[in-house]
């Protein structure tokens, strides 16, 4: 029977909303319960981020799995080293703290066929036996996407059409959206303008769509998902109608997934007038969902790692200084405790661990010094700049083109 009880990894919160960016440190604590002396072998802790996407397509010998992954960073620490050292009996705590490195990586995101997570892990090793281990998964949202456009950018499109030999008479729409970037929980302004120079009666609906799309090895698997919609009042024939509309962004919608090249999320707003017996005529327009602290941006305000007059977003004095032992090898100079610049310093100096106790400031146990995190394995370029004069309303042909490869489709397009 092992001798480990207990294992737990317990971190610290950066951002009120529980959720780690890039650049963030990640701080805590690792402890465990041992029932008797145990030589340790090696305690380490690390954070990795990565993307997977796996699904299989026909049956029999016909059947085909596709995947693939994408690693976007891993950094670890040894709190114990692989040397090994004899322990006593009774509760230990370790106190650790990585960063996560600067670069272009997405929000995390589970789906049905993939998902991108970002986990935080604590191993211990002994000779000869498995070793034990434990890990929590990291809300990531990313603040480094470069998205095109304006933070207020309103959208505009029109649509017309002739309908056919049994209602004569020509459709005409115009539509405007108040902005392209929203949060969850937030609330548009749309507005369609409409001549029905026709016999025909037709609804106008404002539907918001969702659409994510999985590649690996050459191949693609979609699903779309309409999200909300909303109904107006029957326009008659040969009249003219001016129809607003608050669209309300689902409080549990995903946020835009447009950096991961095996995963996308995007999202829609479309505007169209129900017709029976005929193509309904559409406008289109591109949504993108940030995080709260970017749709609170004005156009020129700046969006580094926290978006400016973002809540949460901690200050150079927002800390005390710092309380990590410090090991044989100083930092250097002018850099913080991991090289980097001062912009996140080291946690409080008697931070409460997992069992709610507080820390003596004394040496790491047993004179293990914290060691210095790795590297990040994989970094993206600097990004292009944030914002640019956004493009007109794509056609609704454009952004759903029919499927070349495998296509599901979830939710309901039938007519209400």
């Amino acid at each position: 029977m092992s001798p480990i009880k207990e294992l737990k990894i317990v971190y610290e919160f950066l951002n009120e909303d529980g959720s780690f960016s890039e650049g963030d440190p990640i701080a805590g604590t690792v402890s465990f319960t041992l029932t008797e002396d145990t030589e340790v072998k090696g305690l380490l802790v690390k954070a990795k981020g990565e993307a997977r996407v796996h699904w299989s397509e026909g049956t029999g010998e016909r059947r085909r799995s596709y995947h693939a992954s994408r690693r976007y960073f891993k950094v670890k620490e040894y709190l114990i080293p692989e040397t090994g050292t004899q322990l006593p009996k009774g509760v230990h705590r370790f106190k650790f703290r990585l960063q996560i490195p600067q670069g272009n990586m997405p929000s995390s995101f589970k789906g049905i066929h993939g998902n991108i997570h970002y986990l935080l892990v604590a191993k211990m090793s002994r000779s000869w036996r498995w070793p034990a281990k434990v890990q929590q998964e990291l809300k990531f949202v990313s603040k480094s996407i470069s998205y095109p456009g304006k933070v207020m950018c309103p959208q505009s499109g029109s649509v017309e059409k002739e309908l056919g030999v049994f209602h004569k008479g020509k459709v005409q729409m115009s539509a405007t959206l108040n902005t392209k970037f929203c949060s969850p929980g937030d609330t548009l302004s749309a507005v369609a303008k409409i001549s029905n120079n026709s016999t025909k009666n037709m609804k106008p609906k404002f539907s918001i769509e969702q659409r994510i799309a999985y590649h690996a090895q050459a191949r693609s698997k979609h699903s779309v998902e309409s999200l909300w919609k909303s109904v107006g009042e029957t326009i008659t024939g040969n009249s003219e109608e001016n129809v607003s509309c608050q669209v309300q962004v689902p409080a549990n919608i995903i946020y835009t997934v447009q950096n991961c090249d095996i995963i996308s999320v995007e999202h829609y707003l479309k505007v169209y007038l129900d017709i029976s017996f005929a193509f309904d005529p559409e406008v289109v327009f591109p949504l993108v969902i940030v995080p709260p602290g970017f749709a609170a941006l004005q156009p020129g305000e700046a969006m580094g790692p926290y978006p400016a007059g973002a809540a949460g977003a901690p200050s150079y004095s927002d800390f005390p200084p710092p309380a990590f032992p410090v090991g044989p090898y100083p930092a250097p100079a002018g850099s913080g405790a991991y090289g980097n610049p001062a912009l996140y310093p080291t946690l409080p100096a008697n931070m409460t661990s997992g069992y709610n106790n507080p820390w003596p400031q004394q040496a790491a146990p047993y004179g293990f010094p914290t060691a210095a995190s790795s590297t990040a394995q994989h970094q993206t370029p600097t990004a292009p700049p944030l914002f640019q004069q956004a493009d007109a309303p794509p056609s609704y042909a454009s952004i759903f083109p029919p499927a070349q490869d495998t296509f599901s489709t979830t939710g309901s397009d039938k007519k209400s």
